[in-house]
């Protein structure tokens, strides 16, 4: 009984569609929908790698051209390797493997 006098005032709710809260699906801003990301996974764990403060080749990935070292929430690091990683970098700028700062 309510379904009827429903339909007769005004349309189902899926049919108003952008009239609701005058935004269309599209326009939402930063996009359509939920945007989900990749899980990030760490380097080190996944291939084993050992960190070692003389491979500079292998530690310039982790560090900006301004020689500032990368977050983790940017390289995917784990909290461990990340330690153990910004110590390397350290190691390797003490002995001119790797730049302070850029030029």
């Amino acid at each position: 009984m309510s379904e009827e006098k429903y339909t007769e005032d005004r349309p189902p709710r899926q049919d108003r569609g952008a009239d609701m809260d005058g935004r269309d699906g599209e326009d939402r801003g930063r996009g359509k929908g939920k945007v989900y990301f990749k899980k990030k996974v760490c380097k080190f764990c996944v291939q084993k790698l050992r960190i070692n403060y003389k491979e500079a080749d292998v530690l310039r990935r982790f560090i900006t051209e301004r020689g500032k070292i990368l977050p983790r929430r940017i390289t995917g690091t784990c909290a461990k390797h990340q330690r153990v990683l910004a110590l390397a970098i350290k190691q390797a700028r003490s002995i001119a493997l790797l730049p302070f700062v850029a030029e």
